[in-house]
């Protein structure tokens, strides 16, 4: 039996999920708009294991979606993370964002966009097959008219995540399915992260970084 805590912070949705043997038991997350990991993170961890009877020795691994996402947000979440991992002495184990993202689809067939929104027209993105195999690097893109056409000309493009809206603005096709006001879950994490940990596929807690895709930009602040 294999008893996972995972931690999704990649966005403004902070999630925590407590699985065994890959499908959730416990999850608990904020959706609210604004980022309340630094109050809530911790909160949702000990709430998680006491509601499950879990405690933190029993535990088999700790999971951590690994980005690309918010720099505060992945950099809150990793640390809690790599402290528990090390704390507990407990294998590491880090999962794509953008493949959380996309296990929220349900689909036959078809071509998966999981993208979360970056800066103006920009989305970071990846693109998975029904069975959610990555068929397409992760990238940082500009939005334009021609953008997933390759796609869309021969498939039903399902488009998830946070970078949806703007995307419809722009990306015009009769096979293009936008699917809205949805953010990454700890609750997706479950069996992916399971799955790495049955074949032994774990982080070394020590350099473990989180996946940022671009550097981080200060922004000067508004006089």
């Amino acid at each position: 039996m294999a008893l996972i805590l995972s931690i999704e912070t990649a966005t403004t949705n902070c999630s925590v999920a407590l699985s065994r043997n890959g499908k959730t038991i416990t999850l608990k997350e904020d959706f609210r708009n604004g980022y309340s990991h630094a109050e809530k993170l911790h909160v949702f961890i000990d709430e998680v294991l006491n509601e499950s009877k879990v405690t933190r020795k029993n535990l088999d691994a700790i999971a951590i979606s690994k980005g690309p996402g918010s720099y505060t947000g992945l950099r809150i979440g990793v640390s809690a993370a790599k402290g528990l991992a090390f704390a507990l002495d407990k294998p590491l184990i880090s999962v794509p964002t953008l493949n959380v993202l996309a296990k929220q689809v349900n689909c036959d067939d078809g071509v998966i966009v999981s993208m979360l929104d970056a800066r103006r027209l920009e989305v970071y993105s990846a693109v998975y097959d029904s069975g959610y195999n990555q068929i397409r690097n992760t990238q940082a893109e500009i939005l334009d008219p021609d953008s997933f056409q390759n796609y869309l000309k021969e498939n039903t493009v399902y488009f998830i995540g946070n970078g949806v809206a703007k995307t419809k603005e722009i990306v015009n096709h009769s096979n293009a399915v936008f699917i809205e006001e949805k953010l990454p879950s700890a609750n997706e994490m479950s069996t992916l992260a399971y799955h790495k940990y049955k074949i032994g596929d774990i982080e070394d807690v020590a350099y473990f970084e989180p996946y940022y895709l671009k550097d981080f930009v200060a922004l000067k602040p508004k006089p």
